[in-house]
């Protein structure tokens, strides 16, 4: 018998490879967000606490300003956790609805849950922050794996309807979590570099934060790839093969190797010439973003076999495609795109406001 719900009778209004594609758009900005605000939260909090504990020593201001120069910056990066996360959720609710939805009903408490100063010791409070974001993203990884295991949900279901319950062991949810965990921090090291560049900065910090950001991309680069092919070995062989066997998955996974590869070597120069220029900057900008998008494509792949595995195919769904409606949508989303990148360049281009030491 099939787990999965009736498919809903309404079709589709645009076809599911422009769903897919504005889906894999979003969750890798969505990625990004939340990877910039796990990784630099420990990382100002443990720059705090080093800086606190050193009082005195001539590194003791360098950590407490760049900690500083971190954590004001990252009441903006939330905003863009909660809001780039909105549109990747809406469009995986369209194409993995019967999953998504019974996957999110039978952890209901926790699946709701989630929606819940300079040169000072705040450590404890970067640190705390950190964990309960930590906790957040258990949560969802927990979900997005369940989502993928129709086997367990009847018996999930039996043992309590109050959304209380928690699957059973998955051998690949604990690397899957792990590894967004540590890609945290490798795109926290090259937002460091990205803030080096920043002329507002003085000189003593771009120059720590440069040398600091480079050496943490080198190190977790190199982690976050012995986590992929422990995540990758989790699998099921079929879905191994699968991967192994399509050309998109090949290449973005490849890609991926690539970029991440590029990120360790790029990481280990920065670490040795402490850069402080712009352009180092947008070479971190440009390492992060073709990484996620690779990633983006290969996890959506891995989802799609695992769920082919179980019968759900995704690409088998009635399409009416209202194309007035698609083309009005796409018109305002590049709109919107257009909107953000016009008040980007009038932030840039505002008269800089000077960052001094403490």
């Amino acid at each position: 018998m099939n787990a999965f719900p009736a498919v809903d009778p309404i079709p589709l209004p645009a076809p599911v490879w422009l769903f897919k594609a504005l889906h894999v758009l979003t969750l890798a900005l969505h990625f990004i967000s939340v990877e910039m605000l796990l990784g630099a939260l420990l990382v100002a909090a443990w720059l705090n606490f080093l800086g606190a504990s050193r009082r005195g020593t001539p590194a003791s201001n360098l950590q407490l300003n760049a900690a500083a120069v971190i954590a004001r910056r990252l009441p903006i990066v939330m905003t863009y956790v909660i809001n780039l996360g909105v549109p990747p959720l809406l469009f995986a609710q369209v194409l993995y609805g019967r999953a998504l939805y019974t996957s999110s009903v039978l952890i209901g408490m926790y699946w709701i849950a989630v929606v819940a100063e300079a040169g000072r010791p705040a450590w404890w409070m970067g640190a705390l922050a950190y964990l309960l974001a930590a906790v957040i993203a258990r949560i969802y990884s927990t979900n997005m794996t369940l989502m993928l295991r129709p086997e367990v949900w009847q018996a999930m279901y039996s043992t309590t309807a109050a959304g209380t319950g928690l699957p059973p062991y998955d051998p690949t949810l604990v690397p899957r979590w792990l590894f967004m965990l540590t890609g945290g921090f490798w795109v926290a090291g090259l937002w460091l570099l990205w803030l080096a560049g920043r002329s507002t900065i003085e000189a003593p910090v771009r120059h720590y934060l440069a040398s600091q950001g480079g050496r943490l991309a080198a190190v977790m680069a190199l982690v976050q790839v012995a986590l992929a092919f422990v995540v990758l070995g989790a699998q099921p062989a079929e879905v191994r093969s699968g991967l192994a066997g399509h050309l998109v998955y090949k290449i973005a996974g490849l890609l991926w190797l690539a970029t991440v590869a590029g990120v360790f070597l790029f990481g280990a120069w920065a670490a040795l010439k402490k850069p402080d220029s712009r352009a180092v900057g947008y070479v971190s900008m440009v390492l992060t973003l073709v990484a996620m998008l690779a990633m983006t494509v290969y996890r959506d792949g891995l989802r799609d076999l695992t769920l082919l595995s179980k019968g759900y195919d995704v690409w088998d769904r009635t399409v009416v495609t209202n194309w007035s409606v698609v083309v009005i949508f796409l018109v305002v989303f590049v709109a919107g795109l257009a909107g953000v990148g016009w008040l980007v360049s009038v932030m840039m281009r505002a008269k800089p406001v000077a960052e001094k030491l403490a």
